[in-house]
């Protein structure tokens, strides 16, 4: 079905009415940056039918909304094990506070929103349960398991029961290079994000976890802020929304020059250097001060030991993991994928069936 605005277009010579996509397009064409990705030329692993509607990054926003994976981001832990009250974080609040940021960030500089946004939403859909302490015990007995190539790998062969979201290789792209890939992910920019949109992203993610780790923190009483270093208060601010409002000015001030051409190879995306100091600084504090002693709690030695567990049995019990064999036969990477997949409290709960005696086997 062709949804068109009874407006013609012309292009290469050839005329044609314009899609509401087709409108859209042209209007984002004399409002993006140079160095925006444009959803026109977005290619996928396989071709589809265009949209009359939506353009091929709004697809990909909407099919993430939509995925199961993204459902299950609201039962997994972002720091906290487990987690000391309604108000504090989870991997989808995480998630969803990465991409407001980003967005802002993105519309400040005339960069395609809808795809920042994709990228944003699905950037952690790999996530373990019991956060980074899950994929941590993970990959112990999975090596080279990464978050941000298994987010990829949801996108691609797991969602839709096998035959994954077919996302435009922008998105997969931006997904993948969140975080640094494992060495064996080619090419000399293996981590760095080859969209302007995707380099947002990643340094979005950075000023949101810094900043609301830090918040949760407070408020559970586990730190104080006249405990910050001094570049904290004195550069970002003392309060919550000030500290990200100074790195997210910071951002688009030092980055506007540097989109005003393609992005070629280069780093478009950056922070200036008394504000990235001063991140770098909370980031280090909260690995000694708050990490590392989370690391170190019983809850979460516990929650690492499920983990294991279960990859351990499930590995033994491939059948039992819901993945089709003939999709993925290796039972090591089912069983990865399987637990992985897994919220905080599916976890708990197989752990208990599986492991825990029952009343009259005692």
């Amino acid at each position: 079905m062709y949804v068109h605005l009874g407006r013609v277009l012309v292009s290469d010579g050839m005329m044609k009415l314009a899609t509401i996509r087709d409108e859209y397009e042209a209007y984002l064409e004399g409002w993006l940056a140079p160095a925006a990705a444009r959803s026109q030329h977005a290619r996928r692993q396989h071709d589809e039918c265009p949209s009359p509607l939506r353009t091929d990054y709004q697809r990909d926003r909407d099919r993430v909304v939509h995925s199961q994976a993204f459902r299950r981001l609201k039962s997994k832990t972002q720091v906290f094990l487990p987690p000391s009250g309604d108000h504090v974080r989870t991997r989808l609040t995480h998630t969803l506070e990465v991409t407001q940021i980003a967005r802002t960030i993105a519309r400040a500089l005339r960069l395609n929103e809808d795809l920042t946004e994709a990228i944003g939403l699905a950037h952690d859909l790999g996530h373990t349960p019991f956060g980074h302490a899950g994929e941590a015990a993970l990959a112990t007995v999975y090596p080279g398991f990464r978050h941000n190539e298994q987010s990829l790998r949801v996108v691609d062969v797991i969602e839709k029961d096998g035959t994954g979201l077919n996302l435009t290789n922008d998105t997969r792209d931006g997904i993948l290079r969140h975080s640094k890939p494992s060495s064996h992910i080619e090419g000399e920019m293996a981590g760095r994000p080859r969209t302007a949109e995707g380099q947002v992203v990643k340094i979005s993610d950075g000023i949101a976890y810094i900043s609301h780790d830090l918040d949760d923190a407070i408020a559970a009483g586990l730190l104080e802020t006249a405990q910050l270093p001094a570049s904290v208060p004195a550069i970002l601010g003392s309060r919550h929304s000030a500290r990200i409002d100074t790195l997210v000015r910071s951002v688009v001030t030092h980055s506007r020059p540097l989109v005003q051409q393609p992005v070629d190879g280069r780093q478009v995306i950056v922070m200036g250097s008394d504000e990235l100091r001063a991140a770098d600084d909370l980031r280090q504090f909260l690995f000694g001060e708050l990490y590392e002693p989370i690391n170190r709690l019983q809850s979460t030695e516990h929650a690492q030991e499920i983990v294991v567990r279960l990859f351990e049995y499930y590995s033994m019990h491939p059948d039992e993991t819901g993945i089709p064999s003939s999709r993925e036969p290796d039972a090591t990477r089912r069983a990865a994928d399987f637990v992985a997949g897994m919220t905080d409290t599916f976890a708990r709960r197989k752990h208990h069936e599986l492991f825990v005696p029952r009343f009259e086997e005692i």
